[in-house]
Formats: C-alpha cells, sequence, structure tokens
C-alpha cells in the first residue's frame, strides 16, 4: 500500500532546475534512501516532502491526502537533522520531553513516562540528566532520533544523519537505526550521499543525479543491475571497457583469472591494494587506455604470488556484464 506519492514534483531556484519532475511512492513501513552526490536535489526534495519547501509544480500524496500546500505542522511527520538540533541548554530527558509538550492531551506525568521509554529504546536511559555537550556524536544522534519518534509520527524525515560521525560509530548507528526503524514499523525516508548507508539500510534505494531521478530499486538492483552508466559508476566500483561498438561493464569481483585459454582480456597488473579480506589488483589492458580492476580474498591473491607486471587472463562471465 502506498503511503507517500511524489508526482511530477519540479523545483527552481532562479534559473537553476533542482528537481525535475519527480516521481515515486513509498509504502506503509518502508525504510527509503535518497542517494545522489551533493547538489543532486536529494535534500530539497526531502524538504519539499516536509512542507519545508514548496514545489513549483507536482503533488506530494500523504495516506490518499493531498498535502502539497499543508504547513509542517499538518504533515505529522517526525525529522532528524545532521546537526541534531538539539537545545545545549536543556538535558537529554529535557529535550524529549519539549517535543512532548505540544501533546495538550497528555498530563505531565504522561509526557514524562514518554519521555523515559523513549530514552530506553535509544539506549540512553543512564544519560537522561547529561546535557548535549556531554554525550558522544552517537549519543546526540540517539538522542535526537529518540525526540523525533517520542510524538509518534506517521513517518520518519533523516536528512544526513550520519555524516558527522567518524566511520565506526556511523557502522554501529546504521544497524541501530534500522533495527529500530523495523521495530516501530514506521515509514521513513532518508537523504544521504553515502552509497554504503543506502545500500545496507535501505528497502529500496532512490538514486537521484543532476536534479532527475536516475533509477529506483532494491540495494540488489541497484548494485548488480543499474540502469544507467551513472547509477553503475556511483554505486560500488565498476570497471568499463568497449566490446567492438558497445560498452560493457562488469563489478571487479565477478571477473575470474584463468591460466590462459579460453580467457576474454589479457591486463597487466599496475597495483595491489589490500583491502582487509579482499585486495583489489589494479591493471591496464595492453595497448588501450583501459583500467581494470579485480578483487579476490587476500590469501587467494598471496598464493598466486603476483607482483606488477604480471600478465593476467581475464573471462568475463556474460551473465554479470552490464551493456550501455
Amino acid at each position: 500500500m502506498n503511503f507517500l506519492e511524489i508526482k511530477g514534483i519540479t523545483k527552481h531556484f532562479g534559473s537553476q532546475t533542482v528537481l525535475k519532475d519527480i516521481n515515486a511512492t513509498i509504502e506503509k513501513g518502508e525504510f527509503l534512501c535518497i542517494l545522489g552526490p551533493s547538489g543532486c536535489g536529494k535534500t530539497t526534495l526531502l524538504r519539499i516532502i516536509a512542507g519545508l519547501e514548496t514545489a513549483d509544480c507536482g503533488q506530494i500524496i500523504i495516506e490518499g491526502r493531498d498535502c502539497t500546500f499543508l504547513p509542517p505542522s499538518k504533515r505529522n511527520f517526525g525529522i532528524v537533522f545532521q546537526s541534531y538540533a538539539l537545545f545545549p541548554n536543556m538535558t537529554v530527558l529535557e529535550n524529549i520531553l519539549f517535543g512532548l509538550k505540544q501533546k495538550k492531551d497528555m498530563s505531565a506525568s504522561e509526557r514524562k513516562k514518554k519521555a523515559i521509554e523513549m530514552l530506553n529504546l535509544v539506549d540512553l536511559s543512564e544519560h537522561s540528566a547529561k546535557y548535549p555537550r556531554q554525550l558522544s556524536g552517537g549519543q546526540q544522534q540517539r538522542t535526537a532520533i529518540a525526540r523525533a519518534i517520542a510524538l509518534s509520527p506517521s513517518f520518519l524525515l533523516l536528512d544526513e544523519p550520519l555524516s558527522a560521525l567518524d566511520a565506526k560509530v556511523r557502522a554501529k548507528l546504521r544497524s541501530e537505526i534500522r533495527m529500530l526503524q523495523r521495530k516501530l514499523g514506521i515509514t521513513t525516508i532518508m537523504v544521504t550521499h553515502d552509497q554504503e548507508e543506502a545500500l545496507t539500510m535501505a528497502d529500496r534505494i532512490v538514486v537521484m543525479n543532476n536534479a532527475v531521478v536516475e533509477q529506483i530499486a532494491s540495494p540488489y538492483a541497484i548494485y548488480n543491475k543499474p540502469a544507467s552508466h551513472f547509477v553503475a559508476d556511483f554505486i560500488g566500483a565498476m570497471n568499463f571497457y568497449s566490446e567492438g561498438e558497445v560498452l560493457r561493464g562488469i563489478r571487479p569481483e565477478k571477473i575470474k583469472i584463468v591460466d590462459r585459454e579460453p580467457y576474454d582480456i589479457k591486463a597487466l597488473v599496475r597495483e595491489l591494494e589490500f583491502k582487509g579480506a579482499y585486495t583489489r589488483i589494479h591493471s591496464t589492458i595492453p595497448g588501450k587506455n583501459t583500467e581494470m580492476f579485480i578483487d579476490l580474498p587476500s590469501d587467494k591473491v598471496e598464493s598466486m604470488e603476483l607482483h606488477r607486471e604480471t600478465m593476467l587472463f581475464l573471462q568475463i562471465p556474460d551473465e554479470h556484464a552490464i551493456r550501455y
């Protein structure tokens, strides 16, 4: 069942087209990521969904209701910004209670009980009396999420929520946010420029570029069946090579190294890049200015005793090669 529909949304800032005829649907309970490079229009789209920006044309339909011109206060959503936007002079508990004060049908004791419930949900109960400056970045982000969901919104909007955190904390919070979203069953739309975040968290991904949607699909389909050259190049690593008049692409981990015959391409090793569990082999096709990356388990690379200038014989499985 469609929870939210984006129909023909177009937005200009002066002479610049920021969004061009954007169409998408979000199902109830779905976790949708809007992914793309800086300046592609993804944050503007999120702000239009929230009612913080007005589209030049198009519609935002929420639960069958045209909300295109409704103010944010009438759309029943929670939002978490990149900056967290916590009140520095309030404790963690007070930050969550602040949002609950608008619930006029709740008594003070009910609001406090709800706030404590939210703190338990995001594992922050022992930090309730601390101020934001006394928290780590991850704890601040969890506080912001707790405040957003305390009002029991119909849907949750996340604007680059993890970009200010270091890699290890970001990975941990990715998992925590996804588990929390599934537990609550809350429809969630997250904007990110981080492809790993989108691939690991989303049910579906909207890939945007230069104000348009390039592809909407599951993470698996986005990675394995990219619909355009941009999506293939933007998501993960992709080798592009010419086969006659046709441009083809293949992921580094799909290439096979064989002893000799039959092979499709010969490539010369230029560099070995150790990445822990796997090693990326940087190579070039002789006579062509074409790079080929091959990813193999590191223990296998070690046993092959590869070095610079080693000639490789490569097979390109047809079922994994994409034509452009």
